[in-house]
């Protein structure tokens, strides 16, 4: 495809391909719910043409297919405006060597042995207490998949890889009838490394019950502690704040923040995109960049931005390897446990769940319905659900005041419980 596009006069071109395959197995009252076998396999096409981008894609394969999504791209690319800052990135940064991250790892798995590990996980859940008395499903799932990319700097590279997932939702329903729902999910490269059925079903149905009899929390503001689940929504958002496409737009409330405090002393985050089996490792980025390990934030100062090339040329900067996300990012975790952390709130507000989209990255505008426990005297005193938290970004990322030390592994984004003061929280009706 790449010879073809020069063959048309193309000043320069990608190309990529990739294939999948997964089984995905689901349970429901002890029944067999679902089986699904997927299959999918594509390739892309971008031209690049006296300054103009033209892009095609295609689920054929076959000769005449990639010559057709060739010919669309091509004369996409002759009618479209230019644009300065497209094309390809500068050939001395593309990956040239990268270590084996020991990705994939398939699963012979039948889908008999799927099912009876998807009962498994569901018998726990129903057998961890008379109050779950129902699931909503119980699931296990499998992919392979392989994906190239090439560029007519040279570049060639090729990424298998494999993900393996089980996960349960248990219903708790308390004696005067109102219900709860939690899930608990694992998720790995290797199956081995994937929590037993036991430790899954036994978590969903303790997430549930812990969830029961739920009351309001106190409007006022206090102590908000975002266990680790929900923590990672916080680096998300921060993630999205530093990203090229928010800066460019001038859509982020850390524009023009490098090597400034944007939060407490104690925020360090690094990224590991060559993480042995990481959840999100690549030795080169959607761009062919050479991925590297490096610090974002350092003693809660940003060093640096996440950018692909096409955002690094609007914002007249270089690309950091980083079109196509975050490859692995790791929070530095605190030395208090959960227990220390909650004791030392005095009053406020435990989060295990996040609802809604109110975050608005432009001026650091927060506000999202939460429910978990609601905190007295450092202790837990009752669960509780329709609650709404409220700040600014800005100011959440500055109040933070510890982190604790349960940094939850099964994640690309690695983070501990984080503690941050004064809040906005209203109780609901």
């Amino acid at each position: 495809m790449l010879a073809r596009a020069r063959g048309l006069g193309a000043d320069a071109a990608e190309a990529s391909v990739s294939a999948s395959r997964a089984l995905s197995v689901s349970v429901r009252n002890q029944q067999r719910e679902s089986i699904d076998f997927e299959g999918d396999r594509g390739a892309s096409i971008t031209v690049y043409r006296g300054g103009a981008t033209g892009s095609a894609t295609t689920t054929d394969l076959s000769a005449d297919g990639l010559r057709a999504a060739l010919g669309q791209a091509d004369t996409i690319a002759r009618f479209t405006e230019t644009d300065a800052y497209a094309g390809l990135a500068d050939p001395a940064l593309m990956a040239t060597d990268w270590p084996a991250l020991d990705l994939f790892h398939p699963w012979p798995l039948r889908p008999d042995e799927a099912e009876a590990r998807a009962l498994r996980i569901e018998t726990a859940a129903l057998a961890a207490d008379t109050r779950i008395g129902q699931t909503e499903g119980a699931t296990v799932a499998t992919e392979d998949a392989i994906s190239a990319y090439a560029n007519t700097h040279g570049f060639v590279g090729v990424e298998t890889a494999s993900r393996h997932a089980a996960s349960c939702t248990a219903i708790a329903r308390a004696a005067g009838g109102s219900m709860q729902r939690e899930i608990a999910f694992s998720q790995a490269r290797d199956a081995a490394e994937l929590d037993t059925p036991e430790q899954i079903g036994g978590l969903a149905a303790q997430r549930a019950l812990a969830r029961l009899d739920a009351g309001r929390a106190p409007t006022g503001t206090a102590p908000v502690l975002f266990t680790p689940r929900v923590a990672r929504s916080l680096w998300s958002h921060l993630f999205g704040a530093v990203s090229g496409g928010s800066l460019y737009r001038n859509a982020s409330f850390l524009k023009d923040r490098i090597d400034t405090s944007i939060a407490a002393p104690t925020l360090g985050i690094t990224l590991y995109p060559h993480r042995r089996r990481g959840l999100a490792s690549a030795g080169f980025d959607a761009d062919g960049v050479a991925t590297r390990q490096r610090t974002l934030v350092s003693d809660g100062r940003l060093s640096g931005y996440l950018l692909s090339a096409y955002s690094a040329r609007r914002l007249g900067l270089q690309t950091t390897g980083n079109a196509g996300g975050v490859f692995n990012a790791d929070i530095a975790p605190g030395t208090a446990d959960f227990e220390t952390l909650v004791a030392g709130m005095g009053t406020g507000l435990v989060v295990t769940e996040l609802m809604g989209q109110g975050v608005n990255l432009v001026n650091g505008d927060y506000s999202r319905g939460a429910a978990g426990w609601w905190v007295e005297n450092g202790r837990l005193a009752h669960p509780v659900e329709n609650a709404t938290i409220a700040g600014n970004l800005a100011d959440m990322l500055m109040a933070i005041e510890a982190f604790g030390n349960d940094v939850e592994y099964q994640s690309a984004l690695r983070t501990p419980s984080v503690l941050i003061g004064g809040m906005t929280i209203a109780g609901g009706d």
